[in-house]
């Protein structure tokens, strides 16, 4: 899979200048471009149908979980809760990495784009509590969003909003956007399963 893109959104403090996040950093990139579709490939090669219709395109979910298992056997604890709040919290968080800083939290987009503001702003929030030391985004760009699950979120539709969670006043840790897009496009492929959760599709 390539990365096409990470964007710093915030970056402060110690940590951010660190070994241990530059070390933290540079494991997760290469855990997420060594996500391949067929899997054990060792590339991204996807359908090139669009995703608009109910059944069409390609699902999400499956690609992500090739990377939650990586994590997992990096020592990233998934699916957990952090009191990122006062009140009522936020739900969990994809995959999470205990440092001597604190938590590191990546949450990678499998719903659509108000889903993304929301983990964007659920790591923002932790990140201004002091509770994060660093939170990850990860979203397919424009030219992959167009074969996946109709309106997931993707990196065009988040870029007009990152002066908002930039004037957020964090005094430590760090926000990156990770953009991933396919290596290839081929029929010759199968499409990426759909798994459901409810009503939607992914």
């Amino acid at each position: 899979m390539k990365i096409i893109h990470v964007e710093t959104v915030l970056s402060a403090g110690a940590f951010a200048g660190s070994h241990s996040w530059s070390s933290t950093r540079s494991s997760l990139l290469d855990a997420i471009g060594a996500v391949d579709w067929p899997e054990g490939s060792g590339s991204f090669t996807i359908f090139p149908e669009p995703g608009k219709k109910r059944g069409a395109g390609n699902g999400v979910t499956p690609i992500k979980s090739g990377l939650m298992r990586r994590l997992e056997r990096a020592g990233w604890k998934l699916e957990q809760h952090i009191p990122i709040a006062a009140r009522r919290q936020p739900g969990k968080i994809d995959a999470v990495l205990q440092t001597e800083a604190g938590p590191v939290a990546l949450e990678w987009e499998t719903g659509n784009i108000s889903s993304s503001h929301r983990a964007l702003n659920k790591m923002t929030l932790g990140l201004l509590h002091g509770v994060l030391a660093a939170g990850v985004l990860v979203v397919p760009s424009r030219a992959m969003y167009r074969f996946l699950t109709d309106r997931i979120g993707n990196w065009d539709e988040l870029e007009p909003y990152l002066d908002l969670w930039r004037s957020v006043p964090v005094e430590q840790g760090v926000l990156d956007i990770v953009v991933i897009e396919h290596d290839a496009t081929s029929t010759s492929v199968p499409r990426i399963r759909k798994g459901t959760d409810g009503r939607a599709v992914k």
